[in-house]
């Protein structure tokens, strides 16, 4: 604490660069760095010694930090997790390679399904079985689980999972076998259990949710506690709070005993900022665009709260295409991610059209305007060359671009191949990246009834201000926000989440038959887990408790959610709850099944405690004086096609009130905005820059 005022620090590791955030009181302070990809905690600590120097401010003055990371995500998409077993109810060894038992394409007669998480060899079955009640049909062999362990022994095995069926409800066989593997295996290998990862029907996505968080756990553990180590040994001896995908904080143990749940940390914390920002603004309908050096990111917001989920997929390998990857359940800030970034690399197909993504230079050896040893043309190398890039300022001024370089680059690999010129491969790569992140914006709101159009975005990474206009016209949107601080708007978010933990547990009650005894003490046991996670974390703060319900009508396949009030449930809620299921049902679907009873398939219970102070960002001072440039430079307006002289402003000279009129770019340390001649800027008291389309005429 530095006079009075909270010392907060966030880090948000990316596949290409590292965001580092320094919050004294409201005063922001931030830095960009490139990932080290070996030594992601080398990098970060790079950063954080930046950012403490450059303030003068003293590790012990630190009383939070915040952290998310992509190194789950990055290990299961290059299948460099822990060597994995898994052992599950004998007969039921291959569900991991039999999946959904259905193709992903049914047009595509080649098709490659994804691999299995777990390779078969390591895949064992164990005799036991247990009813949907509980009841034991057949004992578990502890013989055969001594024998798996002696394989598991000699197969070099780092982890193991462990499956049953029923387990989700009944875990007294996963328990027992665990206790056996511990007393035969080497010590050092984690034992993941299935009814604590993932307590949830289907079975399918409740072992390949134990796999992939077996496969990742003693990478993140180790890397979670050097990280702490380091930290302490640096002087930071405060709380430290890991990112999860659901768009809440956890503690370190909790997040290394599930690493599952990092898996999207980074981009869910650009959510919550553009949340909190369309709170305080009164934006009902947002739609917010993230784009980094890797992906692009876009969520739908509405009233301020991003849209969730319970199922995401990771290390999709089929052309991005949904059931093409491993699927986990766990708590997601709900998002469509492209392979469409900065270092996303172009090139022509054999059919002789431009290809972007989703392959990524990343930061090693990055675009070949980096000068690190990349060989292949990238997006950030086409934005140099269309004059969005300030060669000489990038990144704060600690990356020197080369022009030269980048612009050979995209003239051998894209502009010799298609008979294109002078800036015409750079547009082209421009273009077809746009144009795919507009096609994936329009899927995503129609799958969710939702008319992009009529959203306001929030535009934020360091490559999204780069694109934002060119987006907008595509998808039709006549407002957008850059956020003071775009640049790390993830970090930033990381500092606007609550600590939360959420629990979920699969347990089928029929509505018409509702038992408010049975259903109150599921509830209570799950708050009770909840809060005993959050409550030592919350720093004296008032924890709330949120209730939700997945239901269906009986005999369907898939459940909406159902918001539950507090207080305890009465015996003649059930008819209630079953009334507004029915009414989300036709609001979603457009009918409703009358007669066709509902029953609840899992319940929900999440504990937080908002640790954001609220303290409000100093105010600009107002001005109706004319903005002056810096600058200029020539860029390429997306609007026109005309190559034009352009002022570039810094965004830190400008004043409340200033207008803008485009074409104009305004450039900050770690990213700028580009302003087509479709669209005028206004600066905000906060410092936002919005965007308005241009009327008709004017």
């Amino acid at each position: 604490m530095i006079d009075g005022q909270k010392v907060r620090l966030a880090v948000d590791i990316g596949g290409t660069f590292t965001d580092v955030v320094l919050e004294i009181g409201a005063i922001r302070h931030s830095t960009k760095i490139l990932t080290d990809i070996q030594r992601p905690e080398r990098g970060l600590m790079l950063g954080v010694d930046r950012v403490l120097t450059d303030t003068g401010v003293e590790p012990e003055a630190v009383d939070l930090f915040v952290h998310g990371t992509t190194l789950a995500t990055n290990a299961l998409i290059e299948r460099k997790g822990a060597r994995t077993a898994f052992i599950t109810t004998a007969g039921f060894e291959d569900i991991l390679e039999l999946g959904y038992e259905k193709r992903f394409d049914h047009y595509d007669l080649m098709i490659d399904m994804p691999p299995a998480i777990v390779p078969q060899d390591l895949r064992f079955g164990v005799d036991e079985r247990l009813a949907a009640d509980g009841s034991v049909l057949k004992a578990l062999d502890m013989s055969g689980v001594e024998n798996i362990a002696d394989r598991i022994n000699a197969l070099g095995v780092e982890a193991v999972a462990i499956g049953f069926l029923h387990a989700y409800a009944h875990p007294d066989h996963e328990l027992q076998a665990a206790e056996i593997l511990r007393g035969c295996i080497d010590p050092a290998i984690t034992i993941c259990k299935s009814h604590e990862v993932c307590p949830q029907v289907r079975e399918y996505e409740r072992f390949s949710t134990t796999c992939a968080n077996a496969s990742v756990r003693p990478l993140i553990s180790g890397y979670l506690t050097r990280l702490r180590d380091t930290l302490t040994d640096r002087g930071v001896r405060s709380p430290l709070f890991l990112m999860m995908s659901g768009g809440g904080l956890t503690t370190l143990d909790s997040a290394a005993r599930f690493p599952i749940r990092l898996v999207e940390s980074g981009p869910a914390g650009g959510a919550i900022l553009a949340g909190h920002i369309a709170q305080s603004a009164g934006y009902d309908e947002v739609m917010s665009f993230d784009m980094g050096g890797t992906t692009a990111k876009i969520c739908l917001i509405s009233k301020g709260e991003p849209e969730r989920a319970r199922r995401f997929e990771i290390a999709r390998a089929y052309r991005d295409i949904k059931g093409s990857g491993w699927p986990v359940r766990i708590p997601v800030i709900e998002m469509v991610e492209i392979g469409a970034g900065g270092g996303s690399i172009a090139r022509v197909d054999p059919l002789n059209r431009i290809t972007v993504g989703p392959d990524s230079a990343g930061s090693e050896p990055g675009p070949v305007c980096y000068g690190l040893g990349g060989r292949n043309a990238t997006v950030t190398d086409a934005n140099l060359v269309l004059g969005r890039i300030d060669p000489a300022y990038f990144a704060g001024g600690k990356i020197a671009l080369d022009l030269s370089a980048a612009d050979a680059a995209l003239t051998d690999q894209i502009g010799k191949r298609l008979g294109l010129e002078a800036h015409w491969p750079a547009v082209g790569i421009s273009e077809i990246v746009e144009e795919n992140m507009a096609n994936a914006a329009r899927v995503h709101a129609i799958e969710r009834g939702k008319d992009v159009s009529r959203c306001t975005m929030i535009a934020f990474g360091g490559g999204a201000p780069l694109h934002l206009c060119r987006l907008a016209e595509k998808l039709g949107i006549s407002k957008m926000v850059v956020p003071s601080g775009a640049g790390v708007g993830s970090a930033i978010g990381f500092l606007r989440a609550p600590i939360s933990y959420e629990v979920t547990r699969s347990s089928t009650m029929a509505l018409d038959r509702f038992d408010a005894k049975r259903a109150n003490q599921i509830i209570r046991q799950m708050e009770e887990e909840a809060i005993r996670i959050v409550e030592p974390a919350a720093m004296g703060g008032s924890v709330s408790v949120r209730r939700i319900v997945d239901i269906r009508y009986a005999g369907q396949g898939h459940e909406i959610q159902v918001t539950l009030g507090d207080g305890a449930l009465a015996a003649g809620d059930g008819p209630k709850i079953h009334r507004v299921f029915e009414a989300l049902y036709k609001s979603v679907y457009g009918l409703s099944l009358s007669g066709v009873p509902g029953e609840i398939i899992t319940w929900s219970v999440t504990a937080e405690c908002d640790l954001d102070d609220g303290d409000e960002a100093p105010q600009l001072k107002p001005s109706r004086a004319d903005p002056h440039p810096r600058s200029a430079r020539m860029l390429f307006d997306g609007a026109t096609g005309d190559v034009l002289e352009t002022p570039v402003y810094w965004r830190f000279d400008l004043s409340a009130g200033q207008q803008i009129d485009g074409p104009a770019i305004i450039a900050e340390d770690e990213t700028s905005t580009v302003i087509t001649s479709t669209f005028d800027a206004t600066i905000q008291g906060d410092g936002s820059i919005v965007l308005e389309r241009r009327e008709t005429g004017s």
